[in-house]
């Protein structure tokens, strides 16, 4: 009876899982399919192409605001990858390792900022960034996404700096290591899968944001992707650019769930690190 129950809720798993799998890839599959058809073939109605089109990434690729806007969202969101995790690492270290007064409100209060709704400052954040000259700007976006992300990023590397033995640490300083030769020459080495996952969480928010890119920037000095997309029109008012769109947005895509699947065995570990004791 239990071998047979057991096999029972394998395959009922094993259904699950493939129902949100294909629930979560059926709107990735459709995109791509639309990107592939020709632009006679758009409106048919079939899942896939009748014939194979390359016509719409020479359209996205030809037009100069989506090269300009792509550049844009790798230079920022690098940028605010790597400044959000120096940031959350010294951070996470001060706050695991470090005795101080109001340690655990440092924290309260990092996480207290990623309760506020970024649509409730991106009013004051534009009429800021207008007077002080950051508005459509690099600089401009890192902030706000180096702000949201902190209270993760510095959540995630504290979890693993945790789990790393703070002997470790002492032997280095009877060495005559400083603090920060040990955070960078051994806690961080020891750590690599949490500054992965922390990096890679913090790029995929900057990557994606439509937001802040879309009220904070106005020319292709520094607008990203996201908001480039909606600006694509089609070669005459009566044509809509629903191919150029959808190849556009696969480009954008792939190279992100790329990253996400090669990487999410780091991300699980990183998100649940610290939840079992002992």
């Amino acid at each position: 009876m239990r071998p047979a129950r057991g096999a029972f809720e394998r395959r009922l798993w094993t259904a699950g899982g493939v129902l949100v799998a294909v629930q979560a890839l059926l709107p990735v599959a459709w995109l791509l399919s639309l990107s592939l058809k020709p632009a006679a073939d758009l409106a048919d109605g079939r899942f896939l192409p009748r014939r194979v089109s390359l016509e719409h990434y020479r359209a996205a690729l030809a037009d100069p605001q989506f090269p300009a806007a792509l550049a844009n969202s790798v230079g920022v969101a690098g940028l605010a990858t790597l400044v959000g995790v120096a940031l959350a690492s010294l951070a996470a270290y001060a706050i695991v390792r470090l005795e101080f007064p109001g340690r655990r409100a440092v924290l309260a209060a990092a996480l207290g900022v990623a309760m506020f709704p970024p649509v409730s400052i991106v009013g004051p954040l534009f009429d800021a960034w207008r007077r002080i000259g950051l508005f459509d700007t690099w600089l401009g976006l890192v902030i706000p996404y180096t702000t949201f992300t902190l209270p993760l990023a510095i959540w995630v590397l504290s979890a693993f700096f945790r789990e790393i033995p703070p002997d470790l640490e002492r032997a280095a300083r009877v060495e005559g290591a400083t603090r920060l030769q040990a955070l960078f020459r051994i806690v961080l080495p020891l750590a690599a899968p949490g500054v992965a996952t922390t990096a890679l969480l913090v790029f995929l928010f900057a990557w994606n944001d439509f937001l802040f890119a879309a009220a904070l920037t106005s020319t292709t000095d520094a607008r990203t992707v996201p908001v480039a997309l909606a600006f694509f029109t089609g070669s005459s008012r009566f044509e809509q650019p629903t191919g150029a769109i959808a190849a556009a947005a696969v480009i954008v895509t792939l190279p992100a769930l790329a990253l996400v699947l090669v990487f999410q065995r780091r991300i699980v570990a990183g998100l649940t690190a610290g939840a079992v004791k002992g």
